[in-house]
């Protein structure tokens, strides 16, 4: 595996003002700022059905939160890979879970994996490259280095996912090119995935080319069904392993993310762990300690997950069948809490109405039904596709987690429980369809 680095020991002034511009020019990032808006908006007295960041409405789970209470005394710094037994427990997770084997020594815990994302960037030379729409954040966080970017865009037909053979064209064109391909699946922001046979092949083709593979499965356990599979299983020589506790366990804003690597990338690992000696230094003491409970897994978390997958499940499931009587091509979410429809087949009367663009559609929906919703030209979609995300989780989750679990466990979560526990979210989504019905007429 070749080894590149992107901070050379001096940096030429030139380089520097062209950093300083990169980061001139940067937005904040769509995400945070649809939520801030939201809350600017509701605070002045606006209802607004917040269907735009993706945060995970569950609690976390109480087991977690006691292990949080019972290490609130931990005040000192600890190793900047982060706490040996959190490591042991990352590492058994990804047994346990995937089947992959993994090592302490090559843990890395950091203050959530978007730190981490961004200084496996600093540390490595080379291409990034990113099947659309992906995450908002993949793109900037490399354009801010001045990396190059390349797009590989997908199709609704694809179900919004990085085909194997569009990868190997790629790699022909200049074989010996490093790169860092990223996947995410279950995905944000689509909440779809790879089956087993398109995750064999890519995995073939990063092996032919030497990729590495940055496998961001911060949704894995979130995958509808239980049965998220991890493309480190056929491509562990090569591929990092993206986690954290911000989504299964609902802990966004504890910031613990880690990344898992192979053997074969312990100098990424070495280099990754002297860059954040210089910078964040190591994660919050007692939420490392927490997280260790969370990773460790057990009968309490395991009950916990089967309820969220489920509400989850019946929620998307509810969600895409209604938009997509709206004329919207839309697919089933398998996991995550996200969809992502294309509103192309309703362009002719949305146009009649001045929308031309998913960003005009979505600054509308705000404005006209109180709807706050991302367009596909954030997730790096042309800006005349009539894509957006909507994170279809503005409810109550300890409320509805109560709920679910008063319901037999093999019954479905039918309408009734849907609009009586996610009313808000069903109320957004009739709300879009009734107003989309308008623009349409």
């Amino acid at each position: 595996m070749k080894r590149h680095f992107a901070v050379e020991p001096e940096q030429h002034s030139e380089d520097r003002v062209s950093l300083n511009l990169n980061v001139r020019g940067l937005a904040p990032s769509a995400t945070v700022s649809i939520n801030e808006e939201s809350n600017r908006l509701i605070a002045a007295g606006r209802k607004v059905f917040k269907l735009g960041l993706g945060q995970s409405p569950f609690p976390v789970p109480e087991c977690v939160v006691e292990a949080l209470r019972a290490n609130a005394h931990q005040k000192f710094y600890l190793e900047v890979q982060g706490l040996s037994e959190l490591r042991a427990a990352v590492a058994e997770f990804h047994w346990r879970n995937d089947g992959v084997p993994a090592d302490p020594s090559l843990v890395l815990v950091g203050p959530g994996s978007k730190e981490l994302m961004f200084l496996m960037q600093v540390a490595y030379y080379g291409d990034l490259v990113v099947p659309t729409p992906c995450w908002v954040s993949y793109v900037p966080q490399a354009q801010i280095l001045g990396h190059h970017v390349c797009l590989v865009p997908a199709s609704f037909e694809e179900g919004w996912q990085f085909p194997a053979d569009r990868l190997d064209e790629l790699c022909r064109e200049d074989p010996g090119r490093p790169r860092i391909v990223v996947l995410c699946y279950p995905g944000n922001p689509d909440g779809m995935t790879y089956d087993l046979q398109e995750l064999q092949r890519l995995a073939a083709v990063a092996r032919r080319y030497e990729l590495i593979l940055l496998s961001d499965e911060i949704y894995g356990k979130l995958h509808h069904r239980g049965e998220h599979v991890s493309v480190a299983r056929f491509y562990p020589e090569g591929t990092i392993v993206s986690s954290g506790i911000s989504k299964w366990c609902g802990a966004g804003g504890w910031r613990l993310g880690t990344f898992t690597f192979p053997p074969r990338l312990r100098w990424l690992l070495r280099a990754m762990t002297a860059l954040a000696s210089e910078t964040f230094t190591s994660t919050s003491a007692p939420i490392q300690y927490a997280a260790m409970r969370a990773f460790q897994g057990g009968p309490e978390l395991e009950e916990y997950l089967g309820q969220v997958r489920r509400i989850l499940a019946a929620l998307g499931g509810w969600c895409a069948t209604r938009l997509r009587a709206t004329g919207a091509r839309i697919h089933d979410p398998v996991g995550a809490f996200y969809l992502f429809p294309d509103f192309g087949p309703l362009a002719a009367g949305l146009a009649a109405h001045g929308i031309t663009t998913s960003s005009e559609l979505c600054h509308r929906a705000l404005a006209e039904i109180g709807v706050a919703i991302l367009p596909g030209e954030e997730f790096q979609r042309p800006e005349n596709e009539l894509t957006v995300r909507l994170s279809y989780v503005d409810f109550d989750g300890e409320a509805v987690l109560q709920a679910a679990r008063g319901t037999p466990s093999g019954a479905p979560l039918g309408d009734d429980f849907l609009h009586t526990h996610c009313a808000r979210t069903v109320q957004a989504i009739e709300a879009l369809c009734a107003w989309l019905g308008e623009m349409s007429a």
